[in-house]
């Protein structure tokens, strides 16, 4: 099930988000260096474990395991607009639907709260994640930006709802 993330889940949350990152990341950018000394899950689980706002942005999957979790900012809600800042499943489970769980979640309560348009960034080599995008109706919007400190794009995406 899908719930808010707690302190507790800050270990846990930092493990995915690391991981993840290894695993889709290090092929594309080839720096072992970031990907094996900068990330560090201790690092990225005190981060979780003492963000205030962790509560109310950083959602979790929890079936007894917690194998995903997602982040949205909802800073531009006025502008009837929410952001989706990160979505990453546990490598070990990823291909059983937990992506296409949590982007439903994302979704659903975007639309719940009246938002009228949602977006992200995602890198532009990163095929499998901007495959799941657009197949759940995200377009990029010809935005390009580099990814801080490299030589990689990301592009931005949006969905209207």
């Amino acid at each position: 099930m899908l719930r808010a993330a707690l302190p507790a889940d800050a270990s846990r949350l930092a493990e995915i988000q690391i991981f993840a990152k290894r695993t889709a990341f290090r092929p594309i950018f080839q720096n072992d260096y970031v990907s094996f000394q900068e990330m560090q899950v201790l690092d990225l689980a005190l981060s979780f474990r003492d963000d205030p706002d962790m509560r109310k942005d950083v959602f979790v999957w929890d079936d007894g395991i917690v194998k995903a979790m997602t982040r949205w900012d909802k800073s531009k809600a006025p502008s009837l607009h929410w952001e989706l800042k990160e979505l990453y499943v546990d490598p070990f489970f990823q291909h059983q639907g937990l992506g296409k769980v949590l982007l439903d979640a994302f979704l659903s309560a975007a639309s719940q709260a009246g938002m009228k348009t949602v977006s992200l960034w995602v890198l532009e080599k990163n095929q499998p994640a901007r495959a799941l995008y657009s197949r759940f109706g995200f377009a990029p919007d010809g935005v390009r930006k580099l990814q801080e400190g490299t030589s990689e794009y990301l592009l931005e995406y949006w969905k209207s709802l």
